[in-house]
Order: structure tokens, then C-alpha cells, then sequence
């Protein structure tokens, strides 16, 4: 495939060397004539491990070459990659003026042109970029998106000193696009690495390099902060950490991240805060690990805020203690909520399978008459006459089987799903917390 790169720099350079090293015709585009020189002279834009020697290969071979004119590497490519910078300002707003330059260069181009050509965008751009991309090139080109060109998203996932091994060897490649032609091209130039292709939808690939990102930063600054209190304990950070990352199974894995409602029960809010309190006592900040409980906070706030706007004041809870398949109510978010709404004069109907009065006992017992004192008057074990009662139906049990009530939901005012139960979402009245 002939493809064509815009912008020279970290990514451009790199992603030019490794589709030539994969046979494909590259050819670089750049504003720098000396980014321009140095790549027809078979010299890399950037210092990094084997570019050098990838980008004098490929041009050695005839496969690489540059331009400072857009209309001839669009006129002379079938697939153009973009990877133009984005800067960001000191507010944190992202500069996208290369990248709506480069959709204004490309709809000039494609005035001339005849065939169809697929638009890549590689650079970390905000969501809503490639669709605005699309227009720029609709406006100045007065071709059509879908019949004349498809504009793609495929996030880079590069670190600096080790992006070729990175290029040839991700954990996934994403691709976002709304063309199926376009998206198989773009699956093409991947199918020779040892990776998923995950095709999802356009704004999710331009939102998770972000994600990434943030995440690797929380990461970082997560484990200075064990490596703080630890050492104002004097006890091995870097043994405590090999320990964390053994656990695959919960620590570094899928557990946990699902957005849905705010943590809780006997463990995680007495250690954590335990653990802020420790360094606290060897003064030592821990911002982060301080900030935990202020965001499980605001979590339960914006649940309140889900039932304050519907209006209606007769609630139904299908489910009170902090997770399914336990009657622990201690700590949990959903007796925050139900205290709250009973303290600004809801009427609250609780249905829970696993909680009976008769049988808590200790800690749960105590906890639950303190929070809820009345619950007696509240709980039900009647869920159909529970739903049949009440204007709002909220969910916080991922177990709840929403198909023998389906009729019944679908009839009431507003059904809110703390825990993302997938049955309900095809209801008019649902809203889900986070999604």
C-alpha cells in the first residue's frame, strides 16, 4: 500500500520507518524542509533505539521519501496517517490547529482527486476531533464522508526509548471509524502484528489514550506515595510493591474497573483510610490515597442528584448491603443514600434478598440501627408490590434479574442503575450512573 505520513516527529518518524520495514510505500510530509532533507537522505527526524537503521533500510529500498507538499503525497497515496503535534496549553486545553491545518491541506487535495481515500488520525486528539476533521475536509474539498474519503481513528501507544519494539509489538490496536471499507484498510496495515485489533467506536478510540495515560500517571504517583510512608516506616517500598503486583487476580487486573456506584463495607474504607492515617501520624502527605474517600463522596452525591431530578419522592431500592451476595450493611453506599433521601423527606422502600432484620448480628447490627434505625419500616420482602408502589426504581445489585419485572419498570417514572444490569438498558425510562 502507498500511504502517506503528516508530521515528521516522534510518531510520524517512527510509524514511517515501521510500515516501510513492512513493505508499504511510505511517504513523509512535514512544514520542515529539514525534517524533509533528513528523511530523503535516509536519516531519521528523532533519536531513538533502531530507527536509524529501520528508516535507512527502507530508504535504501526506495520505500521511504518525504515531501513538503500535501496535494502530492494525497494525489500519490491511498491512506494518509496523521500525526501531526498537539500541544497542550498551561490551562491543560489541547492546540489542535496542526491537526485542522492538516484536514484543511487534505480537502484541497482531494478536490483533484478521484479515488477514494482513507484519513488516519494517530495523534492524541479530544473527542469530537475526527469528526470535525471530516467536515474541515467536507467544506474545502465538497466531497462527500462515506462515498469520497473516511476518516479513522487509531490511537499510538509509543514510549519514548523503546517505540519500534512498542510499534511492533502493542498490547491492542485500536480503531475507530464509521466506514467498513475504510476500517478493514487500516486493519490491513496491522494484521502482521502479534496484537488484538479491537474496531470500537470512534469517540471511545479517541478517549483512551487518555485514559491510558492518566492511569500510568495515577500509577506512578500511587506507588510514591506507598514508597513515602513505607520509608518514613522503614520498610522496603520496592519489596511491598513486588508483592501488589503479584496479585493478578486482583491487584493488576479487570477487577474493579467497571464505573458504576461508590465503594464501601467493612474493608475498604477503614484501610484505606487506616493506611492515610499512618502517614499522616510519620508526617508524610499522601494527596492521592487523601483524596480516595472525597471522590467515593461525590460518587454517592451524584446518585442523589439522579433521584432529586426526576422529581418524584416514592423511591424503591433493590439492594442495601455494599454488594451483592452478602447482607453486610456496614459502610455501605446505598444506607448513605437511603439516609439522605429519608433526610430530605423521601419515602424509601428497601427490598434486599440477602438482609434480614432477625439475623444481623454485631458490627452490621449496630451499624445498620444507628444509620437506619427504622428499617423494620422500610424493608420489604415483597419486590413486585415494592416496584408496583414507587415512582423510582434504583438498582445496586448487579445480580438483580430484570426480566420477570420488565412490564412494571418500563411503567414507572425513571429506573436508575447504580451497577450497569445490561437487561434494563433497552427500558425508555433508564439512566445508568456513569454511562
Amino acid at each position: 500500500m502507498v500511504i502517506s505520513i503528516f508530521g515528521l516527529g516522534y510518531v510520524g518518524c517512527v510509524s514511517l520507518g515501521c510500515l516501510a520495514k513492512n513493505g508499504h510505500q511510505v511517504i513523509g510530509v512535514d512544514v520542515s524542509e529539514h525534517k524533509v532533507d533528513l528523511i530523503n537522505k535516509g536519516i531519521p527526524t528523532i533519536l531513538e533505539k533502531d530507527i536509524d537503521v529501520i528508516i535507512k533500510e527502507g530508504h535504501d529500498k526506495g520505500l521511504i521519501a518525504a515531501t513538503l507538499c500535501a496535494c502530492e503525497a494525497v494525489h500519490n497515496s491511498e491512506l494518509s496517517i496523521i500525526c501531526v503535534g498537539t500541544p497542550s496549553s498551561p490551562q491543560g486545553h489541547l492546540n489542535l490547529s496542526f491537526i485542522y491545518n492538516t484536514a484543511e491541506q487534505i480537502g484541497e487535495a482531494l478536490k483533484s482527486k478521484d479515488d477514494f481515500h482513507t484519513v488516519v488520525i494517530r495523534s492524541t486528539v479530544l473527542p469530537g476531533t475526527n469528526k470535525r476533521f471530516g467536515e474541515i475536509i467536507e467544506e474545502k474539498s465538497s466531497k462527500k464522508r462515506g462515498e469520497h474519503f473516511s476518516v479513522v481513528s487509531n490511537p499510538e501507544f509509543l514510549r519514548e526509548g523503546s517505540a519500534v519494539k512498542d510499534y511492533y509489538h502493542p498490547s491492542v490496536t485500536v480503531i475507530g471509524g464509521d466506514h467498513d471499507g475504510a476500517i478493514q484498510k487500516v486493519v490491513s496495515i496491522y494484521s502482521c502484528l502479534d496484537a488484538p485489533i479491537e474496531v470500537t467506536d470512534v469517540k471511545i478510540a479517541e478517549v483512551i489514550k487518555y485514559v491510558n495515560n492518566s492511569y500510568h500517571a495515577l500509577k506512578i504517583a500511587f506507588a510514591n506515595e506507598v514508597g513515602n510512608v513505607c520509608k518514613s516506616l522503614s520498610i522496603d517500598s520496592h519489596k511491598v510493591m513486588e508483592l501488589f503486583c503479584k496479585d493478578t487476580r486482583l491487584n493488576i487486573s479487570p477487577a474493579y474497573f467497571k464505573p458504576g456506584f461508590a465503594y464501601g463495607g467493612s474493608c475498604l474504607p477503614k484501610d484505606l483510610k487506616g493506611f492515610v492515617t499512618l502517614g499522616h501520624d510519620n508526617y508524610i502527605q499522601t494527596p492521592i490515597l487523601g483524596c480516595i474517600d472525597n471522590s467515593n463522596e461525590h460518587q454517592k452525591k451524584m446518585a442523589y442528584e439522579l433521584v432529586a431530578k426526576t422529581g418524584k419522592r416514592n423511591v424503591c431500592f433493590i439492594g442495601l448491603s455494599f454488594k451483592e451476595g452478602t447482607d453486610d450493611l456496614r459502610y455501605s453506599p446505598s444506607v448513605d443514600l437511603a439516609e439522605t433521601l429519608i433526610g430530605k423527606g423521601y419515602h424509601v422502600t428497601i427490598y434486599d434478598e440477602n438482609v434480614r432484620l432477625s439475623k444481623l448480628i454485631g458490627a452490621n447490627k449496630a451499624f445498620i440501627n444507628e444509620r437506619l434505625p427504622h428499617l423494620s419500616e422500610l424493608i420489604t420482602d415483597d419486590l413486585e408490590t415494592a416496584i408496583r408502589n414507587n415512582d423510582v426504581i434504583v438498582i445496586n445489585h448487579r445480580n438483580f434479574d430484570a426480566g420477570p419485572h420488565n412490564e412494571l419498570l418500563k411503567d414507572k417514572h425513571a429506573v436508575i442503575d447504580l451497577v450497569r444490569v445490561k437487561e434494563l438498558e433497552c427500558l425508555p425510562n433508564y439512566e445508568g450512573l456513569c454511562w
